[in-house]
């Protein structure tokens, strides 16, 4: 028919943002056409490794950071990993495991638009000290004593 199968390795330029799926569309690298018409396209289909740290959803990072006992119910500004180095989240006071802060515009570029990226959302995990002393213990009886708050109070309803 006029042509011979051979293969080739083609060089191609992934942008930023493609995710699992993300079909590439190149023109004119395709299969030979028929006598007379141009090679068709080449379509490549993309499949993004995970990541030990950090999870992907759309262009939105994720990812679950521990922090002490006494920076969630103080409050405290911490350094998180970013996919582009680290920034500054604060965490609130009264910050409690499982909560969500966002980083705007930390994500994911995306392809929608240059310029445009998701944002980053760091889960929090409150890490709870080991007391090692009895000098722990006691302050922590204290802070019990001066904070008598029963987180169970209202399961009692759904008991019965």
């Amino acid at each position: 028919r006029g042509t011979a199968a051979r293969g080739e390795r083609v060089r191609i330029d992934v942008p930023a943002g493609v995710s699992t799926g993300s079909r590439l569309r190149f023109p004119g690298r395709g299969d030979a056409g028929s006598p007379g018409r141009p090679p068709g396209d080449l379509y490549v289909v993309t499949n993004v490794a995970p990541h030990a740290f950090f999870s992907r959803v759309g262009d939105n990072i994720h990812c679950s950071v521990p922090v002490t006992l006494t920076e969630a119910a103080l409050g405290a500004k911490i350094e998180v990993p970013t996919v582009n180095g680290r920034a500054t989240v604060k965490v609130p006071p009264g910050t409690e495991s499982g909560r969500k802060l966002r980083l705007r515009g930390k994500g994911a570029p995306s392809l929608r638009g240059e310029g445009v990226r998701g944002d980053q959302y760091v889960k929090v995990k409150v890490v709870v000290p080991r007391v090692v002393d009895e000098r722990s213990r006691e302050i922590l009886r204290e802070l019990a004593e001066l904070n008598p708050d029963d987180p169970r109070k209202d399961l009692e309803a759904y008991g019965r």
